[in-house]
């Protein structure tokens, strides 16, 4: 991302005057000192464009801050894909990347970690796919009975399965877009 090249583009500004207002600004001028003693150098820009110009600066060098670090993060796990670096370099906001970088972000161990641990991941799948197979749910999930992995019940496995499954649709970056699109265009809180 040229982060001039953006806000030239987003304030219908000459690439010079964002140039030299991104210099006055990165060498510790103010806004007000700018607008006042510095408007040949900015083109005659008012304290007001200045003030949005400063405000979505710090936002683009924030958001492109975090996608660098969420890129090297998960590339320190060996899982970044390039459909995943694309997805998290064309990121309009740092709640997207951060929803991106979700999955990959070192977890407490969680109830659903406990049940992967105790193997019951292939029976999340099976229930997640919704796909008919031969014979009950019931019956399928009684296979994962191990005392030693101490899914004592039909109940342990089912529900360790149910926890894998629930960890995976909260990490999941499209789902959580959704929820947050649905709850704030609804402009309702649910308690």
């Amino acid at each position: 991302m040229n982060i001039v090249e953006l806000l030239t583009s987003e304030f219908k500004l000459k690439k010079s005057q964002v140039e030299s207002t991104i210099k006055l600004i990165d060498e510790g001028n103010t806004i007000p000192f700018i607008a006042r003693y510095r408007k040949e150098q900015t083109g005659e820009m008012d304290d007001v464009t200045l003030r949005d110009l400063d405000e979505r600066l710090t936002f683009l060098r924030n958001l492109e801050e975090r996608q660098e670090e969420v890129i090297r993060l998960i590339e320190e796990q060996d899982k970044l894909t390039p459909e995943l670096k694309s997805e998290i370099l064309e990121s309009k906001t740092i709640t997207k990347i951060d929803d991106l970088y979700r999955p990959f972000r070192p977890k407490r161990r969680t109830r659903a970690t406990i049940a992967k641990e105790r193997g019951l991941e292939p029976l999340s799948k099976l229930v997640a796919s919704q796909e008919e197979v031969d014979g009950d749910i019931k019956d399928l999930a009684s296979t994962y009975i191990d005392e030693e992995l101490e899914v004592e019940t039909l109940e342990d496995a089912l529900r360790g399965a149910m926890d894998i499954i629930a960890e995976s649709v909260s990490d999941d970056p499209d789902f959580r877009e959704f929820i947050r699109g649905r709850l704030f265009h609804n402009s309702s809180i649910i308690t």
